[in-house]
């Protein structure tokens, strides 16, 4: 699965109401910028058929009910979600390392989309979820199988990988900071209210709590998951790609933000 299309214009020049036909390319992306821009909670098909100039009972023939636009709003972005680009040249580690970083990105772009991408899947029994929601999960087993692995095991990948990932992005959009014009570690952070006595090593790790880094704190995460995976699952080729090997021209670099 592979979009070659800029994950970020999923959020830029949409919502601009004028004659076009309405079609559910347009109605997802207009409910997205919406998200984005407001939160899940401010998406009605009210608010979306003014968004569109249209009366929302029109919208019901492309989206049955907002449940199913929010189903599809979570498709279009994982839409943008790139497996398997570089055709099985790379070791599995990288490639997961790369889909990894991909979905931190698609995070921090639609911060406002998570719980439509993290919490919301659990809610559902697999088989009854939106198709779109399950085909990275097909396309990370199709290339974990590509790799030598057996289904159970490529399944057991996915699941420690996501699993990983989920965490990592909820606490990633959560490290709030209370009073960031604070120079001290504990104003900072608010840690000051804490009882001495009950929190010490809290209070002692304030400063490290402080300076809180996403892309290390995944870059470092990845290097324990794919170790720990490694030494506990049979690697198809005997041994696994160190994670600091440098990954070669035709993989697909890590990306920054």
């Amino acid at each position: 699965m592979s979009k070659k299309s800029d994950r970020r214009s999923t959020s830029r020049g949409v919502g601009k109401t004028d004659d076009g036909p309405i079609t559910r390319q347009r109605i997802l992306a207009v409910a997205l910028e919406i998200i984005d821009r407001d939160g899940i909670e401010a998406l009605s098909m009210r608010r979306l058929g003014k968004a569109l100039g249209r009366d929302p009972m029109t919208l019901y023939r492309h989206t049955p009910s907002k449940s199913a636009l929010l189903d599809g709003v979570a498709e279009s972005v994982l839409d943008h979600l790139e497996v398997g680009d570089s055709g099985g040249d790379c070791d599995w580690v990288t490639e997961l390392r790369a889909i990894a970083w991909d979905f931190r990105r698609l995070a921090l772009d639609h911060p406002q989309v998570v719980p439509l991408l993290v919490t919301r899947p659990l809610s559902t029994p697999l088989g009854l979820r939106p198709l779109g929601t399950l085909r990275p999960l097909e396309a990370i087993l199709a290339l974990l199988i590509r790799a030598g692995f057996t289904g159970a095991e490529a399944l057991h990948i996915y699941r420690a990988l996501f699993g990983f990932l989920h965490g990592h992005v909820l606490t990633e959009l959560q490290e709030l900071v209370e009073r960031p014009e604070e120079t001290d570690d504990l104003l900072r952070l608010g840690l000051h209210r804490l009882p001495i006595g009950d929190f010490p090593l809290l209070r002692g790790l304030a400063p490290v709590l402080a300076s809180y880094d996403g892309e290390a704190e995944l870059e470092r995460g990845l290097d324990i998951l794919f170790a720990g995976l490694a030494a506990t699952l049979t690697d198809p080729d005997d041994q696994a790609p160190a994670a600091s090997e440098p990954v070669e021209h035709v993989c697909r670099s890590t990306p920054s933000t």
